[in-house]
This record gives C-alpha cells, sequence and structure tokens, in this order.
C-alpha cells in the first residue's frame, strides 16, 4: 500500500470538514459531545487552518485514497515550551491496524522535528494504546502526565498529556 501525507489545500477544505464529522461522530463516545441545531459537531478553529500562520492541516492517502487526516498547530494549551500541537489526529476504521497511523505520526514528526505536545482521551483505549507506542519508538526528552487537568475534554474527563522531541532518535 503506498501512503501519503499530503497538505490539504483550501479548495479542499469542505472534504476535510467532512471528514472531520466522521471522526467527531467516532470520538462522541468518549467525550459526550452532542450535535448542534444542524445536526453537525462542528469545529471552532477549523477556518483558522487557512487564515493563520502555523496550523497545518494534511490528508493521509493510502493508496491515492482518503484514508484520514492529521491537524497540527503551534498553540500551546498544556506545555508552553513546546513548538508543535497534535491537535487532530484520525484515520478511518477501515485503514487502522495497517500501518497507516504510525506512518503518519512518523511522516508529521520527521516534517516537523522539535518539541511536541499532546493529549488524548483516556477512554478511546485504541488511542491510548496507539499513543503511548508511536511517541516511545519515535521520540526522547518523554513527559507524560496522566489525569492532566490542563488537558481536560468537554465531558470533564482528564486527559493524558504528553511532551516529547522528535528528530533526535
Amino acid at each position: 500500500m503506498k501512503l501519503e501525507l499530503v497538505p490539504v489545500q483550501r479548495e479542499e477544505k469542505e472534504i476535510l470538514r467532512n471528514l472531520m464529522e466522521k471522526y467527531d461522530y467516532e470520538f462522541s463516545q468518549y467525550d459526550d459531545r452532542d450535535v448542534n441545531a444542524l445536526g453537525l459537531f462542528g469545529y471552532d478553529y477549523f477556518d483558522c487552518y487557512w487564515t493563520e500562520d502555523g496550523r497545518y492541516p494534511f490528508f493521509i492517502k493510502a493508496d491515492g485514497k482518503l484514508a484520514g487526516f492529521v491537524m497540527i498547530g503551534n498553540y500551546m494549551e498544556i506545555f508552553p515550551e513546546a513548538k508543535y500541537n497534535l491537535a487532530e489526529f484520525f484515520v478511518l476504521y477501515k485503514y487502522r491496524r495497517a500501518g497507516v497511523g504510525t506512518f503518519a505520526a512518523k511522516a508529521v514528526f520527521d516534517r516537523f522535528p522539535g518539541v511536541w505536545e499532546l493529549k488524548y482521551h483516556p477512554k478511546n483505549l485504541p488511542s491510548v494504546h496507539f499513543w503511548d507506542k508511536v511517541i516511545r519508538e519515535n521520540a526522547a526528552d518523554i513527559v507524560c502526565i496522566p489525569d492532566c487537568s490542563a488537558a481536560e475534554y468537554d465531558d470533564g474527563i482528564n486527559g493524558t498529556a504528553y511532551r516529547f522531541t522528535t528528530g533526535q532518535k
């Protein structure tokens, strides 16, 4: 399978927005979010990825087909010394456990070496296992804070927060 990490162009915004709705639908099982009056989850900072510096949206493609997305920002919620925040990460179910997520994570870490911030919801067990393994295998200077109040989700549950450095292994 040929895997690619492809920047999302402005004219492809609606494709990413559609994928984000699928991502938010799936994630609502962990954070108990509801849809809005239009039946959508929405994403408050979506347009910022095309209007602000330091935000980077990418499609993950497998054999030329959409397999997910990655959204990176330079705003920090937890670790002010970090340079990058892995804001959103989604792999379509069909492509999970096939190396697609690992490829995408490594690709963004290679493309943006430096200090990263990442958080995950503790109820999202596939994410817990995935990020613990991928960070351990691809980063250095790892700090992990379970039950981090600065990483609180909409449902009031504290997430696990990571600070790590890529590009040094």
